[in-house]
């Protein structure tokens, strides 16, 4: 593999030194032409990590999902659920009888179906700058699952989410809130772009899009998916895992840090699950 090929240059070393200190966000400003080459290397990237190879695909995330999210949800049923970059779908399963009907943006062509687990669905191609194809307040539950971390313009992108979201209405979002590493350059296991989103600028671009807070919870502890293999079994699809892991987030959250550089610096939560509504 040629390095200089999966490279690309920042504009300014002060820059970059905000970037790894968490203090701004990269990709969140800029411009068409560069969020169009973004979404050109995205778009097909997570599903050819292996997801789209539908046989051998499990989703691992249903009891993260439902420690951290669900149960904050009221016992009623969804009339319209979006699910923003969902792949196949799967974290509406456990919803399956509370959701009449999704629709689904998603950029890859792997996934499309007209049905979700047992759930009307319409999958729909997202727009380059961001825009949500929908009317102010069409759905009443969003989920955004590991997905905003793809996207340069997250800010644009989270204030589209609230326009989009019914009042009363709620938006599931985990996202990892570290560096995942130096994008500069290739990494093991992840797409060309995706980058975290440092904690404290997300509760801020959160609150000043007008959402507002029901939970947030760290999770994803590093060690936890390694130690959890010797059981053959994804660590986020056990409540005992995912309950081990919550309060190890909880324990190692001094230790938080968007950038880290030594394994010491690396014990801490490594994702954030907000619970938000309108």
């Amino acid at each position: 593999m040629n390095l200089s090929q999966h490279t690309f240059p920042m504009s300014h070393d002060t820059d970059l030194d905000l970037y790894f200190a968490g203090d701004k966000l990269y990709g969140d400003d800029f411009s068409l032409s560069q969020i169009r080459e973004w979404y050109d290397d995205e778009k097909e990237a997570y599903a050819n990590l292996g997801a789209k190879d539908a046989v051998h695909y499990t989703y691992v995330y249903h009891a993260l999902n439902a420690l951290h999210g669900f149960k904050y949800l009221p016992v009623n049923s969804f009339s319209h659920a979006l699910g923003l970059g969902s792949a196949y779908g799967d974290e509406f399963a456990p919803l399956a009888d509370r959701v009449k009907r999704v629709t689904i943006l998603e950029p890859s062509d792997a996934f499309n179906s007209e049905v979700v687990h047992d759930i009307p669905a319409r999958y729909i191609k997202p727009a380059v700058d961001g825009t949500l194809p929908f009317p102010d307040q069409t759905f009443d539950l969003i989920t955004c699952l590991g997905v905003l971390h793809h996207i340069p313009n997250i800010t644009y992108v989270v204030h589209e989410l609230y326009r989009c979201l019914r009042p009363g209405g709620f938006a599931l979002v985990r996202e990892p809130m570290i560096s995942m590493g130096d994008w500069r350059y290739p990494r093991y296991g992840l797409t060309k772009r995706e980058r975290g989103i440092p904690l404290a600028l997300f509760r801020a671009l959160l609150e000043e899009a007008g959402f507002r807070v029901v939970n947030e919870s760290l999770c994803v502890f590093p060690l936890m998916p390694k130690l959890w293999q010797i059981t053959g079994k994804a660590a986020y699809n056990s409540r005992l895992a995912t309950l081990i892991d919550k309060y190890l987030s909880r324990m190692f959250a001094w230790n938080l840090q968007y950038h880290a550089t030594s394994f010491p610096k690396k014990l801490r939560p490594t994702s954030v699950y907000y619970v938000l509504t309108r």
